[in-house]
């Protein structure tokens, strides 16, 4: 008999595996049929271990902290980490963050974020605005920007590449206000000795604005309580912070949650709040994009290191007109204002050149007379190349296809070449013809007159279409001595412009033959 392991390896090595097969099959049947009882020769196992007792109290579990992976573009939330969001299709802006356990009770912090809560219903015409007066910066030019000055409880973010001039034009803001009402300057990047150094020279006035230096949102708030500020200056959103997240300043988590923690504050106490944001290397705001839900206007000063020229520019205002323009000159002394900004890009030479135009373009709610220039040339590399400053490339190229099959002009051959002089970004439409009549002018070296002005959209069929407030865009350029003009056929003034000759077109063609 087999009675253990051992002797069954041996007893397999010395047979094949049929006899073990039809050896298994008798232990089998001997088994099932056999009337003897199994015996084994095992003790019944016994302990004397008395029974365990604990006096520990019963086990919790305690809720684990989630993470989610947040898009920076978006703030669209994905459960784990892919290379392209979702919700816009933007690629690698997934960042991790930590999600707190959900809580049953509310946190007071969340409540009356958008002011004193009130539970009581009310009509529109019942609501006060006389108690809402807007504060008046001292900058015309921001005020205009803003839709006419400060609002008491706003939250605003200005955005700018580095050097642009953000905290220099704030800190000349503050120290104007501060003579009148509470102002206080939240620096987190500088110093307080880098801040005054500044101000000493600027030839500002230092002796009552306040100062702090801190970054943790928390304290921020619990310190200025005592001086209850009217104006409030985070410099920058980027570097402060919330204690509850251990997020490195930031993140995503950590500039929203900063964000929405001092909204709701300035919220709460009718504290105008500047919010210095960062912008990214392709010129968007950095942090998420609920970061522009929930602020109240967003501003971006732009202008490249060449200029000393800055533009102020709104892409969100809840209380004045959107894609609203201020200009800015950087000196020695700050930032100051310009009055006249027609002026500064229209500083043409004497002699009239090819491939020049004046056009007017609408800038918020003033025209703004703006010179475009032109360049085409003998392509001499096989590619012709298509280069824009200041005016979509791809809306260059559909100009020129409108251009070739409607105005009979080819120019596939020719390197084309478009510069919008001063650094302004022309992004409505009313460019369009003077812009064609630019390239057709440096196409065959023929200057247009200089006290030409041109604007209108040009359709893919070759149509000139209107432009909103066409007749205030002539108004203003006869005020800067310009004698003709022309524009589109239902743009045309209903009474005559002294001074002013207009021509209306309603094809492309038709405005060729005029030049």
């Amino acid at each position: 008999m087999i009675k253990n392991a051992a002797s069954f390896l041996r007893f397999a090595q010395k047979r094949d595996m049929r006899q073990i097969s039809n050896y298994c099959l008798t232990l089998a049947y001997s088994a099932l049929f056999s009337d003897e009882p199994r015996t084994t020769n095992h003790e019944p196992r016994t302990t004397n271990h008395e029974p365990r007792t604990t006096n520990h109290e019963p086990r919790t579990h305690m809720a684990k902290n989630k993470t989610a992976y947040v898009c920076s573009d978006c703030g669209g939330e994905h459960s784990k980490w892919q290379g392209q969001c979702d919700h816009c299709g933007a690629w690698n802006t997934l960042s991790e963050i930590r999600l707190q356990p959900a809580s049953t009770k509310r946190s007071p912090k969340f409540e009356g974020y958008t002011g004193t809560s009130s539970n009581a219903l009310q009509t529109l015409d019942k609501i006060d605005l006389v108690s809402v007066p807007r504060i008046s910066t001292g900058v015309g030019e921001l005020d205009r920007v803003l839709g006419g000055g400060l609002v008491p409880g706003s939250a605003i973010v200005i955005g700018g590449h580095p050097g642009a001039g953000k905290s220099t034009l704030l800190l000349q803001i503050m120290c104007k206000l501060a003579v009148t009402l509470p102002a206080v300057y939240v620096t987190g990047e500088e110093s307080l000795q880098q801040v005054a150094l500044r101000a000493q020279r600027l030839g500002l006035a230092t002796d009552k604005l306040q100062l702090l230096t801190e970054t943790n949102v928390e304290s921020i708030c619990a310190t200025v309580q005592s001086v209850a500020p009217k104006v409030m200056v985070i410099d920058s959103i980027q570097v402060m912070n919330v204690a509850e997240l251990q997020s490195a300043p930031g993140g995503v988590s950590q500039v929203r949650e900063s964000a929405a923690y001092l909204t709701r504050y300035a919220k709460q106490t009718n504290t105008v709040l500047f919010l210095i944001g960062h912008v990214t290397k392709d010129g968007a705001l950095a942090g998420p994009k609920v970061l522009e839900h929930l602020i109240d206007c967003s501003l971006m000063l732009e202008g490249g290191d060449d200029s000393r020229y800055r533009t102020l520019r709104s892409t969100k205002n809840r209380f004045g007109a959107v894609n609203e323009l201020g200009i800015f000159a950087m000196t020695d002394k700050g930032m100051r204002e310009v009055q006249n900004p027609s002026a500064i890009f229209l500083s043409r030479g004497q002699t009239a050149n090819a491939g020049s135009s004046v056009m007017v373009v609408w800038e918020g709610t003033r025209p703004l007379l703006v010179e475009l220039q032109a360049l085409v040339d003998d392509n001499a590399y096989g590619q012709p190349r298509r280069l824009a400053v200041g005016i979509d490339h791809h809306r260059l190229a559909l100009l020129l296809a409108v251009l070739h099959k409607h105005g009979g002009i080819v120019v596939s051959d020719q390197d084309v070449f478009v510069n919008v002089v001063g650094g302004v970004k022309v992004v409505e439409t009313s460019a369009d013809l003077a812009l064609l009549l630019a390239i057709v002018s440096s196409l065959r070296d023929m200057p247009l007159p200089q006290d030409l002005i041109v604007f209108g959209e040009v359709g893919l069929s070759g149509e000139i279409r209107p432009v909103p407030s066409g007749q205030e865009r002539i108004r203003e350029a006869a005020k800067h001595g310009f004698k003709r003009a022309i524009v589109p056929k239902a743009n045309m003034p209903k009474n005559k412009i002294e001074g002013m000759q207009v021509t209306g077109v309603t094809l492309l063609k038709e405005a060729l033959e005029v030049i």
